[in-house]
């Protein structure tokens, strides 16, 4: 059978690629919501260095998304079955590392084809059926949601026990989505977020105490922090986080960088620090989320407002008109609807 797939051939670029896809192998799944991610976006925008692009490009996009069952060659799903889709897909089964960590682990939409395709071939373990009274549009990003889960599970696993106050470094999608979940996994806890964007903050309406990073009150102090903000932002993030953690504190890491970021060891040693790094997720990130909303169906109210725009998409004009669209959002997810 011939499958369609969406591929960025250059920055801004996209091309319909044609590909036989057989149909009687594993799980064939029709995309429905997909959800562009910043790591898409640096792809699509060019601003990865010319080395990694040269070595990724051509490749079709997107690693948030959820799709139907179209043919199930396993039994395990009925067609018709909503189903989440979960990227990584492991070459090798380690006893003592994640399939998310090995270098031998693929990821779509990073070294091969995403999600833009009209048909997707998986295998069952990396799909997961979506209960019925989840809302599908909001079900595009677990993805993202699942990586700020694994980290609180990683951060439950290595931190000391008292976590009166937790801190939460970012004020965008990550930043967001990890002090939402904080806040159900720890209601016991102080959850407090520092950004750089009031307009931003104000989102965070679930949280205990908001703060502008440049006017952190006087000795206020952390027990624990996730860092959420990336790119060349991270090295004053972290750097404050050090300077206001309490010893013994734990620093979860999720904001990427493209380049090497500078921090204070001299403070980290003297304080006794721990700093994780978190990368990706795996399927029992994804069950945890999934359960997680299921049992706090508010959850989806607080989703909502993290969209910024559902497009329709039909055409690789569409395509590249959503991307184009979502560079400009400076708070909030693009979510397609995949009419392919």
């Amino acid at each position: 059978m011939i499958n369609v797939i969406y591929r960025l051939t250059a920055p801004k670029m996209f091309e319909e690629v044609y590909s036989e896809i057989d149909i009687n192998k594993d799980v064939i799944v029709r995309p429905t919501y997909l959800s562009i991610c910043k790591a898409d976006q640096r792809y699509y925008q060019g601003t990865r260095s010319t080395e990694v692009l040269d070595s990724k490009l051509p490749m079709a996009l997107i690693h948030e998304g959820i799709s139907k069952i179209v043919k199930d060659n396993t039994g395990t799903f009925e067609v018709g079955d909503n189903v989440v889709m979960i990227p990584n897909t492991p070459t090798e089964d380690d006893k003592i590392i994640k399939a998310n960590y090995l270098p031998s682990s693929k990821f779509r939409g990073s070294g091969f084809d995403g999600y833009t395709c009209d048909l997707i071939t998986l295998k069952s373990d990396r799909l997961i059926k979506i209960p019925d009274s989840f809302n599908l549009m909001l079900s595009s990003f677990i993805e993202l949601i699942s990586v700020t889960y694994q980290a609180i599970c990683s951060f439950e696993n290595i931190s000391i026990s008292r976590k009166n106050r937790i801190g939460v470094w970012g004020d965008g999608a990550v930043g967001y989505l990890t002090a939402l979940l904080l806040t159900y996994m720890y209601p016991d806890s102080e959850i407090c977020v520092f950004g750089k964007h009031f307009e931003n903050l104000n989102m965070f309406s679930f949280v205990d105490n908001v703060y502008k990073t440049n006017k952190v009150p006087d000795r206020l102090t952390v027990d624990h922090a996730f860092e959420c903000v990336g790119s060349q932002a991270s090295q004053s993030a972290i750097n404050q986080i050090i300077d206001i953690i309490n010893p013994q504190g734990s620093i979860m890491l999720l904001g990427v960088s493209e380049y090497p970021v500078p921090i204070n060891t001299r403070l980290v040693l003297e304080k006794g620090l721990t700093l994780t790094g978190i990368s990706r997720s795996e399927r029992e990130d994804f069950e945890g989320v999934i359960n997680l909303i299921n049992d706090n169906q508010s959850i989806f109210k607080y989703l909502e407002k993290l969209v910024a725009d559902v497009i329709d998409v039909s055409s690789v004009d569409d395509l590249k008109s959503a991307f184009d669209k979502d560079s400009i959002n400076g708070f909030g997810k693009t979510v397609l609807k995949w009419n392919k």
